[in-house]
């Protein structure tokens, strides 16, 4: 199954423009939820979740809608990944109880001064092995390499594959399904996609395994629409 949503949802700029004239802020996820089938929430990356609120989304989306969760920054970009199993259970306690079978990632973005080296690729695994909804997110250019994609793929973690300016665009998959994030190029978080790039990530995506499609480049519209164009590739194919 091919699941298509954007990274986030609460954007001043998308106020009268995706959402209609007049509804409330209350009622966006509700909305959001009419026209996607997941949502990447990235709040949680600033502030550390707690069980309501999440309850509270969780009950505003169809039965069948897919939530994936940034790792509070203090696991990834504070402790770096390193000694950080307790924390990381209680993030994955909060959000599980919270978000129930909605929960379908967690992604670990990692900082992009967190260059590759042996024991830190270890590390990863000895961390992120516990749970198969697991996604790491690299940001430096040296982690592309067949060395971590096989080593993620014995402890079934998923890589996370990424449209980002200076990193390979490659389509990636490690674990069970595709995550892949599009965070505009050129322009990070504001430039949007071609129909024709957005017409060869749909000849990417895999007919064997699922995958999380995520439009990060969410500033102005372009993340919304090229989420809408991609569904619509994928609906009549």
């Amino acid at each position: 199954m091919i699941h298509i949503g954007t990274s986030g949802y609460s954007y001043t700029y998308w106020k009268n423009r995706f959402y209609p004239e007049k509804l409330p802020a209350s009622k966006w996820l509700s909305y959001y939820a009419t026209r996607f089938s997941t949502l990447e929430l990235n709040n949680s990356f600033y502030r550390f979740p707690a069980v309501a609120p999440l309850k509270r989304s969780a009950s505003l989306t169809p039965r069948d809608f897919a939530f994936s969760v940034k790792a509070h920054k203090i696991i990834t970009h504070t402790k770096r990944l390193v000694d950080v199993k307790d924390k990381i259970q209680e993030f994955m306690d909060i959000v599980q109880e919270g978000l129930d079978n909605k929960l379908a990632c967690v992604l670990y973005q990692m900082p992009p001064s967190y260059t590759f080296s042996e024991e830190r690729l270890i590390n990863v695994v000895e961390q992120l092995s516990f749970d198969k909804r697991n996604v790491i997110e690299f940001r430096h250019v040296s982690w592309w390499k067949q060395e971590v994609y096989n080593l993620l793929k014995r402890y079934n973690i998923n890589f996370c594959s990424v449209s980002y300016p200076g990193l390979p665009a490659d389509y990636i998959i490690t674990g069970n399904f595709l995550y892949r994030r599009m965070h505009g190029v050129p322009e990070l978080f504001k430039s949007s996609y071609s129909d024709k790039e957005l017409a060869d990530l749909h000849h990417e995506l895999p007919a064997e395994k699922n995958a999380f499609i995520y439009f990060n480049n969410t500033m102005f519209e372009s993340g919304y629409n090229n989420a809408h164009s991609l569904q619509q590739l994928v609906e009549t194919s």
